[in-house]
């Protein structure tokens, strides 16, 4: 079977098509039965229906880059919707739709933001199997392109499936004990799941540029092909600004100084460990701000400082009621050695 060409010739229309009724799906049960458990599952496992649909219509189906491309981000997508489903399965629930899920349009809107990240995320993929590509000879598959990308997506598939392991198995020792995180890759990079999923996309899209970075492809192809490093630009921006570290950073550091939970532990940690970009705490630690700040991501937004972004009121309440904590704590001691 040749290649099908279906709407557009780089398959943008039915990928976008398949991702919104895909979504559509998941979100009227999601809704109607205010289930938070399929959310996640329903985001990984379109990635892995979006590489199968355009591999099979594209004309390189039996090509080593397609395949593997395709491989590499259904696996990501397969790994991460059926770690994230293990992980609400146990949980219970999802609380990022706490005031969401009653709520037709903004827990919608969650959705709709869903489609946009997963069909933006394929595009490396999806035009890369696309019918204006396919039309060139593609270089056969282990140029400099091909190996760099594996690697990357090597590295960054372990990075991100280790330490979602870590990190769960630290949450279940530990539980809300205070104990700060710094085992396996958690000791070189505060985020390492976050920095491995940025190198497996950049991954996919160095081996799917492969054709136009060896001059095999030419006009609007080519174009394509370079463009679709929006992907891995538009999740790096995801992680770094909308929903990850800018959620997690300051927010998190907030909460436990006025909670009074570990807050040196944690000061010491941050202070020694890099954001993102994993490197040795020992040497990290001594490293002026100003490349803190720049090679290393760390990004003023991202760091709290007690004196102006503390609520006092709060932080000086919960040390009396860990005050009074203590000393009724202490009273029971004494009055359990007297009865003794």
């Amino acid at each position: 079977m040749g290649t099908v060409h279906v709407l557009d010739n780089y398959y943008l229309a039915i990928s976008l098509l398949i991702t919104v009724a895909y979504q559509l799906f998941f979100f009227s049960i999601a809704f109607s039965l205010k289930f938070d458990k399929l959310t996640d599952f329903a985001g990984g496992t379109n990635f892995v229906v979006l590489a199968i649909v355009t591999l099979a219509l594209g004309g390189d189906r039996g090509n080593a880059r397609n395949i593997v491309a395709s491989i590499f981000i259904m696996a990501w997508g397969a790994r991460l919707s059926g770690f994230l489903l293990f992980r609400i399965l146990k949980t219970g629930s999802d609380d990022r739709f706490d005031d969401k899920r009653d709520k037709f349009f903004p827990f919608l809107g969650f959705w709709v933001a869903q489609m946009l990240w997963v069909w933006v995320v394929s595009l490396p993929v999806t035009i890369l199997n696309s019918p204006n590509v396919s039309q060139f000879s593609q270089p056969s598959f282990g140029t400099a392109c091909d190996i760099a990308g594996v690697i990357l997506f090597s590295i960054g598939f372990i990075m991100e499936s280790v330490s979602d392991i870590q990190k769960y198995r630290f949450r279940s020792a530990h539980g809300r004990d205070g104990s700060v995180c710094d085992v396996g890759f958690f000791k070189y990079t505060r985020h390492p799941n976050y920095f491995g999923e940025i190198l497996i996309q950049f991954g996919i899209f160095t081996i799917a540029v492969a054709p136009a970075a060896n001059h095999r492809t030419s006009g609007g192809a080519t174009s394509a092909l370079y463009a679709s490093i929006l992907g891995s630009i538009f999740l790096t921006t995801l992680l770094m600004f909308v929903s990850g570290l800018n959620l997690q950073e300051r927010p998190g550091a907030k909460k436990r100084y006025e909670k009074g939970d570990n807050w040196d532990g944690y000061a010491t940690y941050l202070r020694r460990t890099s954001i993102l970009v994993p490197f040795p705490p020992s040497v990290y630690e001594k490293l002026p701000v100003f490349l803190k700040q720049t090679i290393f991501l760390e990004f003023p937004i991202y760091v709290f400082d007690p004196a102006k972004h503390a609520d006092q009121a709060k932080t000086q309440s919960n040390a009396a009621e860990e005050g009074r904590g203590s000393v009724e704590n202490g009273r029971g001691s004494e009055e359990q050695n007297l009865h003794n």
